[in-house]
Formats: C-alpha cells, structure tokens, sequence
C-alpha cells in the first residue's frame, strides 16, 4: 500500500511539472523573442492583353457620325459578339462588308472564289476581296468614310490577309478615305525566319507581296505602318491610317486564337507548324487538308517510308484535297514540341524519300511564290543541307530586322 502512495505521488509531483508556469513562461519568452516576420507584398498581377477591337473607347469618337466599312471576317470578336454588331448595337452607322479568303464566315476553301452577297442578319451588303476583285473597287467605296480593317492574322508571309489589308490601303490611298486597323496579336510573332521574297515576276503574287521573311514577326498593325512608311503602295502613295494599338502586348508573349482564323488552322498546333509545312502546297505532298488535323500531317503516295499513312477525303473547308481518296504516306506531327518555329527539315526529307521526285515540284512553280525566291527548289534538288539553305538567306534578313525596328510598336522579343 505505501509502494503504491510513493507511485502516486510521484506521478503527480511529475504532472505538476510539465504544466507548471515556468515551463509556460519560458515558452512564452521564446516565442516574444523571435522577429517578426516580414509578409512579402503579392506580386503584380499582369494586366490582360487587349486587342484593339476591345478597346473601343479609344476609337468610337472616330467613327461617329461617318458611313464605314468593314474588312472582317469570323475572327473580328469582342469577347463572343461580333465587331458588326458591337459597332451597331453603339449606333455606328455600316454600310459595307467586305470580305477576305475564305469569306465572311470563313468556312469557304482555301483558293475558292467568293461571291458577293448580303449578310442574313444584318441585311447589309458584302463584297468580296477574294472573287473577281482584290482590291475595293472606287463605286464600293463612294458610300464609305472611313474603312475597319479587323482581321486576325497568323505572322506568314503567305497568308493572304495581309495581302488584302495591302489591296484596302491602296485602295484607300487612290479614293482618299481614311483606314483605321484595330491590331491583333501575332500567335507567331515571337521570332523571324526564313527567306525574304524577292520583287520579281517569278515569286511576288498575292500569296507574297512584300520583301519580308516568310516568318515575319510583325502584328497587322505594324505591318501597315510598314508598308505605308517604306512607300510598297502602288504609285508609293501613303493611306491615311490610323493603328489602334494592342494593350498590354509583347512580342515574347505566346497568343492562342479564341477563333480558328482559317478552315484549315484548326488550333495552336497547326498555326504553329504552318509556317514550315505551308512550302508543301508547292509541292505534291498532302498538308492533311481533308483529315481531322489539316496542318498537323503530311504525307504522300510516294513517300518510301510506310510508318504513318492518312487519306484525305471530301469534307467542310477541303471540298476537294490533294489526293482524294488515295493514302498518303509521311509523318505525323500532332505531338510535335510546340514552339520549335520554322524548319526546312520536313520539306527535305519528304523529298529526298520520294519516289517522284522528278515531280515533287508542282509544274506552276507555286513553290517560288510560297518561297519568296526560286532558289529554294533549286537548293533542295541539288541536296544542299537546311544550314547551307539558311546562310544564304542571312544577308536579306538582316536588313529586314534592321528595317523592322522602326515600325515596332510593342516590346520586342530579342
């Protein structure tokens, strides 16, 4: 009984212990002798990039009380409305549509003449810049003040809507109205590439009007006051052109488009590919126009290697493919590392594994156009390596970077 007393106390003596407030003041006592911590302030958050379309505070006044005309097509959105039924719904008054390659809507083929016709929705007319007339004729423009040009583009020489923003400022220049372009990011404007196009008859055509890369690292709006600035006009006029600028843009900053700016460039990845694998529409390699990943395959029915094969077939935006019907071998780049920019190693070895080469050249010589210069073909037929192809291409370009300085109006990349 008395072992069991001792035990107790003992246990008590040790629990009086542990709680005691000594114990409680020293833990108190280190706790106050610590520093105070320093909260380190949230960083910034960015602000968010603003097309031009967006920021319609700082064109409205512009346009009030004027008849205008809009160059547009699907991709001239303010959030998910229309930059027609912005405009109208602020009591602008439209009188004209008119409208690029693949049309109002942008579901027409590539290459595919588009009629003039009247918008269901609006009752207004469109006149098409892609059918019998390139350029807005001086009768289209009588009932127009100021023209809206509001197209996405995709930084490629060869994307035609920059040719038809050139033909609206000629045609601006010629009957005195005023152009106001509401610019949009370029989703390839983070580099520039490949070989400048050379004036001549052989390769300047509506698919390359300019003596820029093919990759060539401007958004529309700074292409405009390039194209104004070095006199390319016809007659070296100069338009009267207003650029509302992008907001909180730089050319470092990656860009995917809310809306497909083509049938054909369905997402980032082909957007981010056509600049390499658009050369092959010189060629007779299928792009993948009539599969589900347009500009994200190639292939052909004489390609030796057999790994990877697709046919095109007869669907919305590719009515009738190269190569309808037939399987095509080549590769697949649907997993390719986004980012990787312009290449000539497709091209390269889509010829130098065919079994026709004699004819991997399309007749037209449409490859010139595409190229900017005839001297890519004959580089790749007399077997010159990718490196060999880029040096020559590296004087021209220099002077183009030098020339571009002038006309940046965001934060390079370099």
């Amino acid at each position: 009984m008395t072992q069991l007393l001792v035990i107790l106390y003992s246990s008590l003596l040790l629990g009086l212990t542990n709680c005691s407030p000594r114990q409680e003041t020293n833990t108190t006592s280190s706790t106050t002798a610590e520093q105070p911590q320093t909260q380190e302030p949230p960083a910034p958050q960015p602000k968010p990039l603003q097309t031009g379309a967006e920021q319609t505070d700082h064109y409205l006044e512009q346009l009030e009380g004027k008849r205008v005309g809009l160059v547009v097509n699907q991709t001239s959105v303010i959030g998910k409305t229309h930059l027609v039924d912005s405009l109208l719904s602020h009591g602008i008054l439209i009188t004209t549509i008119f409208a690029p390659e693949h049309g109002f809507r942008g579901e027409a083929d590539a290459g595919a003449h588009i009629k003039d016709a009247k918008d269901t929705k609006t009752g207004l007319p469109i006149i098409s810049l892609y059918g019998n007339n390139k350029k807005p004729l001086p009768n289209q423009l009588q009932n127009v003040d100021v023209v809206v040009f509001d197209i996405q583009d995709v930084g490629v020489r060869f994307y035609t809507y920059i040719s038809t923003m050139h033909y609206v400022m000629e045609a601006c220049a010629e009957n005195n109205k005023q152009l106001l372009i509401l610019d949009r990011p370029n989703p390839n404007g983070h580099y520039i590439d490949g070989p400048v196009l050379e004036l001549k008859k052989e390769t300047a055509s509506f698919v390359g009007m300019h003596p820029i890369p093919l990759v060539h690292g401007l958004t529309v709006g700074e292409l405009a006051n390039m194209i104004n600035g070095e006199k390319w006009l016809a007659g070296q006029q100069k338009c009267q052109l207003t650029v509302i600028p992008l907001a909180n843009y730089n050319h470092k900053m990656p860009y995917q488009l809310p809306v497909r700016p083509s049938p054909n460039l369905p997402n980032a990845q082909a957007i981010w590919l056509y600049p390499s694998l658009g050369l092959f529409e010189g060629t007779n390699v299928s792009v993948g126009r009539g599969t589900a990943t347009p500009f994200q395959v190639i292939g052909s029915p004489f390609y030796k290697k057999k790994t990877f094969s697709f046919t095109p077939k007869s669907m919305p935006g590719a009515q009738d493919p190269p190569h309808k019907g037939q399987i095509c071998y080549g590769l697949d780049l649907t997993s390719t590392k986004q980012g990787q920019g312009f290449t000539l190693a497709y091209l390269l070895e889509m010829y130098q594994n065919s079994s026709n080469q004699d004819k991997f050249f399309l007749s037209t010589n449409f490859i010139n156009k595409l190229a900017g210069t005839t001297t890519l073909q004959e580089q790749v037929k007399a077997g010159k390596t990718e490196a060999e192809i880029r040096a020559s291409w590296q004087p021209a370009l220099s002077q183009y970077k030098e020339m571009r300085k002038r006309y940046l109006l965001y934060p390079d990349f370099e």
